[in-house]
């Protein structure tokens, strides 16, 4: 009986996780009781919001408890079942955790065809980075056609996708992102009408030059700096979204709050946060017109992956220095 690598949360960090942060341990791999499974798990997304559900606190989700599996969302083969809805030889989505192995129940757990689609493909745009940024953008952005729309973390996952999304929908869409190689990806492969690179342009700046009326949605993954350089440049009645603020999540200090608010209420604008689980009940719809656009090719998805479990500490570190391009995904063979 093979063993079961598992990473366990074995300290809440300060600041950047590191590979202390976590124990790796190898347990034996039990056999599932009534109504359980045991899932071989394949590949597992890497997420900002990892870093979160490591903090203590009030949040949309319970921390990770100390000594507990460090959770992630994965896809993976059931190998053993005693569940009649997953059995041996199907493939599973789910919160499988950062282990080799899932045994337990099958709590959210969603099915997921490889014939359909390339398994890492239901972590990022048919999973929920892409539901996450189809949600978001759609339902809190409300874009509308002709309109500016700035994405923040424009080559990450969810930025990727809600800059497309909003494409599709007929808006005129900018994107922030780090380095001349991931703008280019963003204008040349994707269809963005213009790219600010923060690391050589000042925002400020970029967004005169490519928002010359103003910014009508602003899909914002990074918060910060960013976040108060695009408030002062709102449009009448604008929408901005708050998916994500990466800068602020290793931050050792209080997060940086946006000093530039008041520019909602000259423009009457509205920010509002989100989380994708609200929307849950839309997720088939979602996911069938997102697989129409795939098939068509009027949307891509680029996955950055990762081989090997006992990367993981190092892999969630890409996140934060923004090596990753693309979606961040870790390959557990």
């Amino acid at each position: 009986m093979p063993s079961n690598r598992q990473f366990l949360l074995a300290q809440r960090p300060v600041g950047l996780p590191t590979r202390d942060t976590f124990r790796r341990v190898e347990t034996p791999l039990g056999e599932p009781a009534d109504g359980q499974v045991l899932v071989r798990n394949r590949y597992l997304s890497i997420d900002p919001a990892m870093r979160g559900w490591m903090n203590e606190g009030k949040s949309y989700i319970e921390p990770v408890p100390l000594g507990g599996v460090m959770r992630a969302l994965g896809v993976g083969e059931v190998v053993a079942s005693r569940h009649p809805q997953f059995p041996v030889g199907s493939f599973v989505g789910g919160a499988l955790g950062v282990q080799d192995y899932f045994l337990g129940e099958p709590k959210g757990f969603y099915p997921v065809d490889p014939k359909l689609a390339p398994l890492p493909l239901y972590l990022s745009a048919l999973g929920m980075t892409g539901l996450t940024a189809y949600f978001a953008l759609l339902e809190v952005g409300a874009p509308k056609a002709g309109e500016t729309v700035v994405i923040s973390g424009a080559a990450g996952a969810v930025g990727s996708i809600a800059g497309q999304i909003a494409r599709l929908k007929g808006c005129r869409v900018v994107g922030i992102a780090g380095g001349a190689e991931k703008c280019r990806y963003l204008t040349e492969e994707l269809g963005f009408d213009a790219a600010i690179d923060y690391k050589h342009e000042d925002v400020t700046t970029g967004l005169k030059r490519t928002c010359p009326k103003g910014v009508d949605v602003y899909f914002d993954n990074v918060g910060g700096e960013i976040l108060d350089a695009v408030l002062a440049r709102l449009a009448y009645k604008a929408r901005v979204v708050i998916c994500g603020a990466i800068s602020q999540y290793n931050n050792l200090e209080a997060p940086v709050g946006p000093r530039n608010y008041l520019s909602l209420l000259v423009n009457r604008a509205r920010m509002e946060g989100f989380v994708v689980m609200d929307h849950a009940a839309q997720f088939p719809l979602a996911l069938r017109e997102m697989g129409g656009w795939l098939a068509s090719g009027q949307l891509k998805s680029k996955e950055d992956i990762v081989e090997g479990l006992d990367t993981f500490p190092e892999t969630l570190l890409k996140l934060f220095s923004g090596e990753n391009f693309g979606k961040l995904v870790l390959k557990v063979e």
